[in-house]
């Protein structure tokens, strides 16, 4: 089983696109992308997303990025931890390591978007918040129906912040 303290954490690269594609296509209930999202998300957004890995293993992937039209919000698209790594607390740490970083400096809010039965993301967000100090607003945001034609669950737009530049 895998420690905290044998897993390195760094921005993703191109050269991690399929790893990552793979390590999302083995975590349901997250929505497996295309690789070619992947590999853009390890490339255009590798400064707001990051990778966890022991050795050449990928145990966990953070993608987000900053809104175009309000940069003090990180939204985090996805969040996959590989089975071996659940429960060492990870994708915390993982979050963590994004909203430390220089280019996260001017960050005031977390958002993202969560399904009503996806209890894990519940957990780290609503952890975050208390971590953060920081309120946690929810609401509906993009639904079955209208925006999915019926073929996934309802996304919940949750939003966390402000966050104290001095937390950061």
């Amino acid at each position: 089983m895998s420690s905290p303290e044998n897993i390195f954490l760094r921005p993703p690269s191109l050269e991690d696109g399929m790893a990552v594609h793979k390590l999302i296509d083995s975590c349901p209930p997250l929505d497996a992308n295309s690789s070619y999202c992947n590999l853009l998300q390890c490339s255009h957004f590798a400064d707001t997303s990051v990778i966890a890995e022991e050795g050449d293993e990928k145990l966990g992937f953070i993608s987000g990025y900053l809104i175009p039209d309000r940069t003090d919000t990180l939204f985090i698209w996805q969040v996959a931890v590989a089975e071996k790594a659940r429960g060492l607390g990870l994708a915390s740490i993982m979050l963590r390591n994004i909203i430390e970083r220089p280019q996260c400096r001017s960050v005031r809010f977390i958002e993202t978007t969560i399904t009503e039965h996806n209890l894990p993301s519940w957990a780290l967000f609503q952890s975050a918040a208390e971590k953060l100090s920081a309120g946690l607003q929810s609401s509906p945001w993009m639904d079955s129906q209208t925006h999915f034609d019926g073929l996934h669950d309802s996304e919940t737009c949750v939003r966390i912040g402000p966050i104290a530049q001095t937390t950061i």
